[in-house]
């Protein structure tokens, strides 16, 4: 890509209904949070388990259309099914949160604090609104070498947010979930967009691998074409038949859908099968 900028490559393409979905949807991805916090009844018969999820609107569930709130209570369903647990939840996603604002908000909030200090699991959803963050500042030259800087800085407060969350829980193993290209099927020729995610992404996954009991769940590959990889197709009101990406909700074509919340979950259940050996004796 030359200096002109991915944006250069973007108007290239006209404004057409997808561009305007980028330019416009893309920048401010917001949706209702479609949130339902259950509480599952405890069985004292069972080993304690507690569970704080962090981050963004993944963490919080927007777009899960069944309403159960995204992946947090498929993970804890999974743990108490899976591993006897008796699992206590406690949900901190915040739709929109940067790197910055969770960060903010671990040393600001005391009951998230005091969560954190008794839970035996964090995940946390971060990233995506800090790649967005840096698409709005700089719409008017824009390409792949903008974000190297901004990666670094992120990468330096991942270190710091997981410094705090374990401030008075040192050992406390935590999962990061990378990002994923919600544009792939509409914008297929703006391959910069691609790197963009898979070069954020490597920057989490090496930041991660010098901690430990730190672990890096990728979601990309099994999100941005769609569900089993194979995209949607649906028919508008025009009668146009529209590639869609069918893991992700209808309402903002960005956050995932029930479905695609299940896709995450079990890229979770996975890592952790995997590492739970590490840190957890049966």
């Amino acid at each position: 890509m030359n200096k002109r900028g991915l944006l250069t490559s973007l108007i290239g393409l006209g404004l057409s209904f997808g561009l305007a979905f980028f330019l416009f949807q893309a920048l401010i991805p917001e949706a209702k949070p479609l949130l339902l916090r259950t509480t599952e009844e405890k069985k004292p018969s069972r080993q304690p388990f507690h569970y704080v999820a962090l981050g963004d609107s993944l963490t919080e569930g927007v777009g899960d259309s069944t309403g159960q709130g995204g992946f947090v209570p498929l993970v804890a369903s999974n743990l108490s099914l899976q591993y006897g647990y008796d699992v206590q939840v406690e949900n901190y996603g915040v739709a929109g949160n940067t790197s910055n604002q969770i960060l903010k908000r671990l040393t600001e909030d005391i009951h998230l604090q005091e969560h954190l200090a008794q839970a035996d699991l964090l995940t946390l959803t971060v990233g995506g609104n800090d790649v967005m963050r840096v698409i709005r500042q700089n719409l008017a030259n824009l390409t792949v070498d903008t974000f190297e800087k901004p990666a670094q800085e992120y990468s330096q407060r991942l270190r710091d947010i997981i410094t705090q969350a374990r401030a008075e829980n040192p050992d406390l193993p935590i999962y990061v979930l990378g990002i994923y290209n919600p544009f792939y099927l509409n914008f297929p020729e703006i391959t910069e967009m691609q790197t963009v995610i898979d070069n954020w992404n490597s920057v989490t996954e090496q930041t991660l691998a010098s901690i430990d009991r730190a672990y890096f769940v990728p979601i990309n590959d099994r999100l941005y074409r769609g569900i089993d990889g194979q995209e949607g197709i649906t028919e508008n009101a025009n009668g146009q038949s529209v590639v869609v990406n069918d893991a992700l909700f209808e309402g903002d074509h960005f956050h995932p859908n029930n479905i695609g919340y299940q896709i995450m979950q079990a890229a979770i259940m996975e890592k952790l099968d995997e590492t739970r050996q590490i840190w957890q004796q049966d």
